[in-house]
């Protein structure tokens, strides 16, 4: 007996590899994501600029990226600060790297530029999550904001997206900027209960038809379903986080489960398990850690970092071999 509709998810063709730089951009969920990426050892960028929520903000972080790449004239300047409860502060930019000096905001700023070009030009994958068709214009320019940075709602308009102004957009970044890329879209799986559930309902909607259409126009897009297992697969709240809005860890931990028996071969998901293990070994609190045992236990562990960087070159397990090596 089956007590929930799971979603049929197609194996991808064309599988990912430690190999593969990878750059995740857009929502929470794609932070969610990458952190995983990053904790398997993936060389994985997450969000240089900040959590993104709409595809037009996302847009222009990847047209930043790409002028930064080729010139300087494409990282913030100080014209581009404004200030407001002591912050130093950009709409382009998420309120993270906002700060209290304005010199210091511009640094973290064209930091984070310049992350973002160089993740941009190495990536061979870039994951992109949408979370909403919602947008925020000034009033004063119609620029689309990134973030709002609590100003008054009275200098924004707030309007959602067409399906056929996402599509338009994104056609002429994977043609054109995105070309040589392999990008797998997925919609956000978090609920925008600000919008209202039925405004939420629809812009995930919109979501979905917009990719429907970018997926099939260009042979470099792919969708994964994050969206369809939060709300097919893990209905009930107790898949929620306390808000009611964002997935539960359990969630995020199976989706992300979903997603590597769709995109990893067997090979790489046994590599991952490897990792994992010495992973689990390193944040297990010993019982006895002068013990003769757990010094064994250390060296063997040691051993097999070795043998798995061997394995793969392109991993790293520095951090994890001073770890157990402390212990010898």
């Amino acid at each position: 007996m089956q007590f929930f509709t799971k979603v049929d998810i197609k194996p991808f063709d064309k599988k990912i590899d430690h190999r593969a730089p990878i750059l995740s951009l857009g929502s929470c969920f794609a932070d969610n994501i990458a952190k995983r990426l990053q904790r398997a050892k993936f060389t994985t960028t997450a969000s240089p600029i900040g959590i993104l929520f709409n595809p037009e903000s996302i847009a222009r972080a990847i047209e930043r990226f790409a002028r930064a790449s080729h010139s300087e004239d494409a990282l913030p300047t100080a014209d581009e600060l404004l200030q407001s409860n002591g912050l130093w502060y950009s709409y382009d930019f998420h309120s993270s790297l906002s700060h209290t000096n304005a010199d210091t905001a511009l640094s973290q700023m064209r930091e984070a530029v310049m992350r973002g070009a160089e993740a941009l030009t190495t990536a061979e994958v870039v994951i992109i999550t949408f979370g909403t068709a919602f947008v925020y214009r000034l009033n004063a320019s119609g620029e689309v904001v990134a973030n709002c940075h609590k100003q008054p709602q009275k200098l924004f308009t707030r309007q959602m997206l067409s399906a056929e102004e996402i599509v338009k957009r994104y056609n002429t970044l994977l043609q054109g900027t995105l070309a040589d890329k392999r990008v797998i879209f997925t919609i956000s799986p978090i609920r925008h209960l600000g919008d209202g559930l039925e405004q939420n309902s629809l812009s995930k909607a919109t979501l979905r038809v917009a990719l429907g259409e970018i997926v099939s126009a260009n042979e470099n897009a792919e969708y994964f379903p994050s969206y369809e297992i939060m709300m097919d697969e893990l209905r009930d709240y107790r898949f929620y986080a306390d808000d009611m809005a964002h997935p539960s860890p359990l969630a995020v931990d199976y989706i992300w489960e979903r997603f590597g028996q769709a995109i990893f071969s067997s090979d790489t998901l046994e590599l991952n398990s490897r990792i994992e293990r010495i992973l689990a070994a390193v944040e297990h609190r010993p019982f006895n850690p002068d013990s003769d045992a757990h010094r064994t236990f250390c060296r063997r562990m040691m051993a097999e970092c070795e043998l798995l960087e061997a394995d793969v070159p392109s991993i790293h397990l520095d951090k994890e071999k001073e770890y157990f090596r402390g212990y010898l």
